[in-house]
């Protein structure tokens, strides 16, 4: 349904212009981690940035990742993603409610979310749509530091506070951050929006996000899939054949087989896996993390969150770090004590040893790649052009 709204809407000759440059905003930051780290932004000046030019009935794009959000808007015929209040163009999509009971969302949520694991809330972008009895919800429980529960309709939803929130409610949060970002670059209130989704999202995932849009009190135009929008924003528009986008993302794992022609797309094919992505590589490091520490120290992590919460972090970090060197220091002083006094944790990682780890999640996207050739009855020689889109793709 979404790509055949798409493709009409592409075909739309008044408002194909517009269309492909909204898309190619949208996708212009759907690889999140390969730009600089929020903490590593430089701000471009004291003062924050304004659109310069008339404000009219603006429709913004939105690119709702499980790890980071960002916000667009068109300027003419260019798109511009909008740099947050800390001056970067990426938003964390996590939402944190402290002692207070105040809602934080984004960058500050990060920031307390050591001191404050059971009520900072990440990565729901994984259970919207699904239940609580889904195997992989069910995994998902013993990853994370926070309580997913049982909703009176069977839904997974998160707590916080004693106070239950769906998948949905969480999205809303963070849109609503991302609606707030756009409406103090163009000084006017917004209420229209495109967002992204993995290809791969089901009709309850889709209507989910739609309906953290409404929460977030805008009017979803259209729901578009990740890998198109990748597609229009390298400039795919402008050329012709057949192109496989891989997109490995913070959550979620698509491939798509694109045919392009006079600058429309069409998808013949798409699979995916929404349950695989940077979020299980850090949990795979993280399992390693609290064995490694228990064999050399005899002390089991596993049931510290606040332990968990640093090691998770750290594991983060370690990750990204090997993709530019052979090795990588883990050291985490006091990460917990004893009888005998504060303990520390100092572990080396190689980059050949984390790729041993994760190699049966880098297996995993065979088998969906398999499946997308097979569906659009084509073989590898047949396809023009790869699109690795994702920030997890920037792994050696």
């Amino acid at each position: 349904m979404a790509t055949a709204v798409l493709l009409r809407s592409l075909r739309r000759r008044e408002i194909a212009t517009s269309s492909r440059s909204a898309y190619k905003t949208l996708a212009s930051n759907i690889k999140p981690s390969w730009c600089p780290t929020l903490g590593g932004a430089k701000l471009a000046g004291l003062a924050r940035p304004f659109c310069s030019r008339p404000a009219g009935n603006e429709i913004i794009g939105i690119d709702l990742g499980t790890t980071n959000s960002c916000v667009a808007v068109m300027e003419g015929k260019n798109p511009k993603v909008i740099e947050n209040a800390e001056g970067s163009r990426t938003t964390p999509s996590v939402v944190a409610f402290n002692q207070k009971a105040e809602l934080l969302v984004g960058t500050p949520a990060k920031r307390q979310a050591v001191t404050n694991p059971t009520n900072t809330v990440f990565g729901t972008k994984r259970l919207i749509g699904r239940r609580f009895d889904d195997p992989q919800t069910q995994k998902e429980m013993k990853m994370v530091p926070y309580k997913i529960v049982r909703a009176s309709n069977g839904d997974a939803w998160v707590e916080s506070n004693g106070q239950q929130y769906s998948p949905s409610q969480v999205g809303a949060f963070v849109l609503t951050k991302m609606k707030e970002t756009a409406e103090a670059y163009l000084g006017k209130s917004i209420n229209k929006a495109v967002i992204t989704v993995p290809a791969y999202f089901n009709d309850a995932q889709r209507q989910a996000t739609k309906d953290a849009g409404r929460i977030a009190g805008l009017d979803v135009q259209r729901i578009i899939n990740e890998p198109t929008a990748a597609a229009l924003s390298y400039g795919m528009n402008n050329k012709e054949g057949l192109v496989a986008v891989f997109d490995l993302g913070g959550g979620t794992f698509d491939v798509s087989i694109l045919e392009i022609s006079n600058g429309v797309f069409e998808v013949k094919a798409t699979n995916g896996d929404t349950f695989l992505g940077g979020e299980d590589f850090d949990n795979t490091l993280l399992e390693f993390l609290v064995n490694e520490y228990k064999r050399t120290d005899g002390i089991d992590l596993s049931k510290d969150r606040l332990a968990l919460q640093r090691l998770r972090e750290a594991a983060e970090k370690a990750k990204i770090e090997l993709s530019s060197t052979s090795q990588t220091e883990i050291n985490l002083p006091f990460i917990t004590a004893d009888a005998s006094g504060a303990k520390h944790l100092n572990i080396t990682l190689t980059r050949s040893k984390f790729e041993n780890l994760v190699n049966s999640l880098i297996e995993r996207t065979r088998d969906p790649c398999k499946n997308c050739l097979k569906d659009a009855a084509i073989s590898t020689k047949d396809v023009d052009e790869v699109l690795l889109v994702g920030g997890m793709t920037r792994v050696p």
